[in-house]
């Protein structure tokens, strides 16, 4: 049986807060970082603050959100985070947010797999109907990765985010339990269309 925790390329592991306070204090240094990942202010953290906010993060025992670190699976290096929050029994509905913190890992396919990763739990495992997010319109790179992973944009607020003196647009996002299996069958035709073409070339070569 498959670990459903575990992608291509990222593992989704509980947070250590000894082990990962120092990388996440890290992370808040970088305004960058910050801006893409909420509207909220930009705040530095300590290493101490750090360890308290996972110790918090950690004993959170609602049973209608989940939290895990993003490891690389190379390296085991911890490169973000994801969870799903507001989780609605009744409906089967979720809110999503995912940080990729290590700057080097950005643009590389680990955010689309770790998304794709936590979708694979939110409706394989928790049998929820409807996973949805919201993103910045100055985000493209999180916005393809979204829509990789077969997020579909819902909505558009209009002038919501102020960032260095103009006003931005965030998109709402949303994606089904249907439209999450097609994505899956899809990926897995294309896994499978390759490996029959590199079979065949290999034969053609011998």
């Amino acid at each position: 049986m498959n670990n459903i925790l575990e992608g291509k390329l990222v593992r989704l592991v509980a947070a250590n807060s000894e082990k990962d306070a120092e990388t996440t204090a890290r992370w808040s240094r970088d305004s960058e970082y910050a801006r893409l990942l909420d509207s909220d202010p930009a705040r530095v953290n300590s290493v101490s603050q750090a360890k308290e906010g996972i110790k918090k993060w950690m004993e959170n025992d609602d049973p209608h959100s989940f939290g895990f670190m993003i490891r690389a699976r190379a390296d085991d290096r911890l490169i973000g985070f994801v969870g799903l929050g507001g989780i609605s029994w009744t409906h089967g509905d979720a809110w999503i947010g995912i940080g990729i913190g290590e700057r080097e890992y950005w643009g590389k396919g680990y955010g689309t797999d770790a998304m794709r990763t936590l979708l694979q739990f939110a409706f394989a495992e928790l049998n929820l109907h409807r996973v949805s997010l919201n993103v910045f319109e100055y985000n493209p790179r999180a916005i393809r990765s979204y829509e990789k992973a077969g997020f579909t944009i819902e909505g558009r607020v209009r002038g919501c985010l102020n960032r260095d003196g103009k006003r931005y647009d965030a998109f709402w996002m949303g994606i089904l339990r249907e439209e999450w299996e097609r994505a899956v069958f899809s990926v897995q035709n294309s896994v499978f269309s390759q490996q029959s073409t590199e079979h065949r070339t290999l034969n053609t070569e011998h």
